[in-house]
């Protein structure tokens, strides 16, 4: 028996309703926030994306599923979607016509990382981005409507977390502080952190080495070294932030574990799958339109982890299989052939119909009935038809009505509906 490759699943029909009302959700929050749908190649190049994520991060360094392409070089399947979106915002020349655009896309995306518990090898994400906007208010405003979006799911064990990452006048300033405690710890830390604290010491501080995050313990916060229009920046999100009611803690170690972001970076995170973990996250990327070959725009974004997300409701939600409204219980050959165009017909109108398509006994269709939970049962057969009617049985309470044969369809259809 051939089975799947370790870490990729399968979504189950039993599933899918979960996974279909959050998309929902999602839609609707983005929409009515003014974003619109784009849908993205899975395949891109892999200079995308060792450009954007950087080249010293583990996603690029041993992550990525990358082939040779032949005439075309390397490939990568996407490891995530705001590179890809960069890409097509730059590529279609948006900013020309108006560079303020927001965008949401939802689909999987690959990383060749250990499989565990909640983490996957094909997994899916909720994206959002945002172009054109500089200012702290779309800042405050896509973490109001990340935060709104959980609540609406009835996510309610999830605390928001923000930070400051500065900007190319201010980082240069921390980093030097950070590299010289990186040299004092060095014998602490592990074979990564050693290599990250010469070419990209922030990234050392996402490390989830216990060794190396008691040693880094003690590391400065960029808070303290942030230029006057990042302070500025950042105050306003949070005082924003403070006047829509978003509860918040100041975490002073959160980076992200991209090189792309600037200023404003935050995390959603949870206890619902035991220990806390980030079931979304994103921040500010200002600078990465421009390293990409676009014009200089600002941008930020995020994502949410739609495995963990769906995880979390599986708990509290029950599997919710969509239950036909009829279900035929056709007795006799003659009566199976009819009952094949009533259900065809019910079904192209929007009445969920389900039939057995073999001889079966008026037992075995009720047994059917209730194992796809129907609401009735059309039960007639060559009586019924010479009597010129059929009988509509309903499955909770068993009381009965009688349908005339003629116009059958559109009788129902009044009395369903």
């Amino acid at each position: 028996m051939i089975q799947l490759i370790k870490g990729f699943k399968d979504i189950l029909p039993e599933e899918i309703s979960l996974w279909q009302e959050i998309e929902a959700a999602a839609r609707e929050m983005f929409e009515n926030f003014g974003y619109r749908e784009i849908r993205l190649p899975i395949v891109e190049k892999s200079e995308l994306f060792a450009r954007s994520i950087g080249d010293t991060t583990d996603i690029v360094e041993k992550e990525m599923y990358t082939f040779d392409d032949g005439r075309r070089g390397l490939v990568t399947l996407r490891p995530e979607a705001t590179a890809s979106v960069v890409r097509s915002y730059i590529q279609h020349k948006m900013a020309a016509e108006d560079p303020i655009r927001k965008f949401y896309t939802i689909g999987p995306m690959f990383r060749r990382e250990r499989p565990q518990k909640g983490r996957y090898r094909q997994f899916y994400q909720i994206d959002a981005e945002v172009f054109g906007i500089a200012s702290p208010l779309i800042d405050a405003q896509i973490i109001l409507m990340l935060v709104s979006l959980f609540e609406r799911l009835e996510v309610t064990d999830v605390s928001a977390h923000i930070n400051c990452l500065g900007c190319p006048t201010c980082r240069p300033f921390f980093q030097k502080a950070l590299y010289s405690l990186l040299e004092a710890k060095k014998d602490a830390l592990c074979e990564n952190c050693v290599r990250r604290s010469e070419k990209n010491p922030l990234r050392t501080l996402d490390c989830k080495v216990p060794s190396c995050r008691e040693a880094l313990a003690e590391a400065p916060s960029i808070l303290d070294f942030l230029c006057s229009d990042c302070k500025t920046h950042f105050d306003t999100v949070k005082q924003l932030l403070d006047k829509q009611n978003i509860h918040y803690q100041v975490d002073r170690h959160l980076v992200r574990g991209l090189d792309y972001y600037t200023r404003t970076a935050f995390e959603i995170l949870t206890t619902s799958l035991g220990a806390q973990n980030a079931v979304a996250g994103g921040g500010r990327y200002d600078g990465l339109v421009q390293a990409l070959g676009g014009p200089s725009v600002p941008a930020i974004g995020f994502a949410i982890g739609f495995d963990r997300l769906a995880e979390i409701l599986s708990q509290t939600r029950t599997a919710a299989a969509k239950r036909p409204k009829i279900y035929m219980a056709p007795l006799g050959e003659t009566c199976r052939t009819l009952a094949f165009e009533w259900a065809c017909a019910l079904n192209l109108s929007g009445v969920p119909t389900e039939m057995d398509f073999e001889d079966r006994n008026l037992k075995h269709h009720m047994k059917r009935a209730d194992k796809f939970h129907a609401a009735h049962a059309l039960i007639f057969g060559d009586n019924e038809l010479t009597q010129g009617h059929a009988v509509l049985r309903n499955m909770e309470t068993r009381e009965q009505k009688e349908i005339p044969i003629v116009n059958l369809v559109t009788h129902i259809i009044n009395l369903i509906r």
